[in-house]
């Protein structure tokens, strides 16, 4: 490939890389050095709405990723119905939990909270082989398969020799199926965000590079091994395996902050010295331990210090009782370096101390650092989240028995995750009312955790929960308890697990959001005009005079017109009434609607006298369209600024 292009300078495909990170990628330039370059035919397909011609080969590929990528780029004619009579604390509750597929629902939220999500928890379907609603058997049909991949030539004759152990159709559903929702699921992170999903090894290798090529391999921040089942699983042929991964990307991880997790307590033990202050440390040695310890490796991090005996007292200049020289070495001799350059030492110098430690039996220096507990501001050091997590909290038989502990039977829900895990992932975020969105969401295991994570530091987080309505098998035992799908679970398991922690807690817990706002997918509010003039009958005319469906509300109405406008779904709402009129508020003055036949005059002046930033009314609220022009005439004369939209 060439980079044919001229204005495709290095600025250029950087610029484009963070738009669009997977048309990025490597190619020698005129001199025969590698540079970063734009894959054209990649970059094409990303702004096509439709699947360009063209053979797909392994690079990471699979049969269907065009089609999966012009899956994530193609409209929908949906929207999200409120279900306030399934919801929980409606009007004062900033939770959402949308019913539907979550590929529909990204879609839907793309305007809404595009670059506000801060962190992504997703626990997809693993390809196991099992059944499931999203077909956890990821398998694509044989003879499809065999035709996309020219498996048979135009005599029927076998092409290649497909490799059974490996064979790659098992696969491309599946990738097929994550895809979009990744592509979309970006779209939707801020940029100081981050997404984990849960995976095992059955796909965790494709989803690595389908997420290298999302989310751009730059901002891979590592891959954490949880020992979920410490007894280990006997369903694998040869091997027991006894953990699962999470996966970490950042949005753009120059942006990403991440303040760690609180110290467990024998962490905590650690920190046996106190200070004159009462404040809590420990001692560090400042010679470099690990990798890069040799005095070659940083060697102007390879300086003596002198210590005075009497004090223990440090400095980098030798005399008036500084006579201790000590220089970083190994206990086998081998010389090495400190973790502090001298600038830091300078001005770190009253935290640095000099003790005498016994080795191979004589006395000799050595130079420690203090390490508080706290920061200077007070507030706890947290420490980095490890890469293996083998607490027995991430056992999922205790995700059973937190579904026993709320349901009192262990067995409604299939393999669910943990509260622990979700807790732990999003406590590693500076709160500050941050949006966790879940759109895999199960038995709503991580709205659990992020209620209890709230009432247990006070802050204000909010989730969106995602979950298909997949039906409850009739043998099962949630079925039995008279849950009929996914969703019921989900929605009981949020209202239990609220109530008890603030039952649990009643006085921290007072203003815990403990609700949430139901919606449901469902086909768009309008009706489909799609008749030519000649077949239009008296009949049809008829049923045209009003371009909304007959079965929707005033609030089906409104929460569509706040996805259209980009407004999120947990704004605060009240309903007043306006010269006998039901009008509705969104955020104030964010957006003031009224869906009311033949509005007066009066109320539109008082809805314009709000000064709203956005007004709308329905066709119906106008007798005749001199009316509807006054109305327009009105928001001109009392508030021009306001956008003004008629359904």
């Amino acid at each position: 490939m060439k980079l044919e292009t001229p204005d495709m300078t290095q600025d250029n495909i950087e610029k484009l890389e963070k738009l669009f990170p997977e048309v990025v990628t490597e190619v020698k330039d005129e001199n025969g050095k590698t540079v970063k370059g734009i894959h054209f035919e990649t970059l094409k397909q990303v702004l096509s709405p439709e699947a360009l011609d063209g053979d797909e080969a392994y690079d990471f590929t699979w049969v269907g990723k065009k089609n999966a990528r012009v899956e994530a780029n193609t409209p929908i004619r949906k929207t999200l119905r409120p279900c306030k009579e399934e919801s929980k604390d409606w009007d004062r509750t900033e939770n959402i939990y949308i019913e539907g597929d979550n590929l529909d629902v990204l879609k839907l939220l793309q305007e809404s909270y595009i670059g506000k999500i801060k962190i992504i928890y997703i626990d997809p379907p693993y390809n196991t082989g099992h059944d499931f609603i999203y077909h956890d058997r990821f398998d694509m049909d044989k003879n499809e398969y065999d035709n996309q991949t020219g498996l048979f030539d135009e005599e029927g004759k076998v092409n290649f020799k497909e490799n059974s152990n490996s064979n790659p159709r098992f696969h491309s559903d599946w990738c097929s199926m994550i895809y979009p929702r990744l592509m979309l699921a970006r779209n939707l992170l801020s940029d100081d965000g981050a997404i984990f999903i849960s995976i095992d090894d059955n796909e965790q290798a494709n989803l690595k590079r389908m997420c290298d090529e999302i989310f751009g391999e730059a901002n891979y921040i590592g891959l954490i091994t949880v020992i979920s089942n410490p007894r280990g699983s006997q369903n694998s042929k040869f091997l027991s395996n006894i953990h699962e991964y999470l996966l970490m990307y950042a949005k753009k991880s120059s942006s990403l902050e991440i303040s760690g997790i609180s110290k467990d307590d024998e962490s905590l033990n650690e920190f046996c010295e106190t200070d004159n202050d009462g404040r809590k440390y420990r001692y560090l040695g400042l010679r470099k331990r690990g990798g890069a310890w040799r005095k070659e490796d940083r060697p102007n991090m390879y300086y003596p210090i002198y210590v005075n005996p009497r004090n223990g007292q440090c400095s980098l200049k030798k005399g008036n009782g500084f006579i201790a020289e000590v220089i970083p070495k190994r206990p086998t001799g081998e010389l090495s370096r400190w973790t502090w350059g001298k600038d830091k030492f300078i001005k770190e110098s009253n935290l640095i101390v000099g003790k005498q430690i016994n080795r191979s039996g004589e006395k000799e220096w050595d130079i420690f650092r203090k390490d508080y507990m706290d920061n200077d501001a007070g507030m706890e050091k947290k420490t980095k989240i490890k890469t293996v997590w083998t607490e027995k909290e991430t056992n999922y038989q205790n995700a059973k028995n937190e579904i026993k502990m709320l349901f009192g039977n262990s067995e409604i829900f299939d393999y669910p995750k943990p509260i622990y895990i979700a807790k732990t992932l999003v406590s590693m975020f500076y709160a500050e009312g941050d949006i966790i969105l879940d759109f895999f969401s199960g038995s709503a295991t991580t709205a659990h955790a992020i209620i209890q994570l709230n009432a247990e530091d006070g802050e204000h987080r909010k989730f969106i929960m995602v979950q298909l309505q997949e039906e409850c098998h009739t043998e099962s035992e949630a079925f039995k308890a008279g849950y009929k799908n996914i969703c019921e679970i989900g929605k009981e398991r949020i209202r239990r697990a609220g109530e008890k922690i603030k039952a649990d807690s009643p006085l921290t817990t007072a203003d815990l959001d403990i609700g949430f706002r139901v919606f449901k997918v469902d086909d768009s509010n309008m009706k489909d005009i799609y008749y030519s003039a000649g077949e239009y009958t008296k009949d049809k005319l008829k049923d045209c005079v009003s371009n909304i469906k007959e079965d929707r509300t005033d609030m089906d109405l409104l929460y569509g017109c706040m996805l259209d406008w980009g407004l999120e779904l947990s704004l605060p709402y009240k309903c007043e009434k306006i010269d006998g009129t039901d009008v509705h508020f969104v955020n104030g003055k964010d957006l003031i609607a009224c869906f009311a036949d033949n509005v007066s005059e009066k109320a539109v002046r008082e809805i314009a006298n709000r000064k709203p930033l956005r007004a709308v009314f329905r066709d119906s609220s106008f007798r005749t369209s001199p009316e509807k022009i006054n109305v327009e005439e009105i928001f001109k004369l009392i508030s021009p600024d306001t956008t003004v939209k008629v359904l």
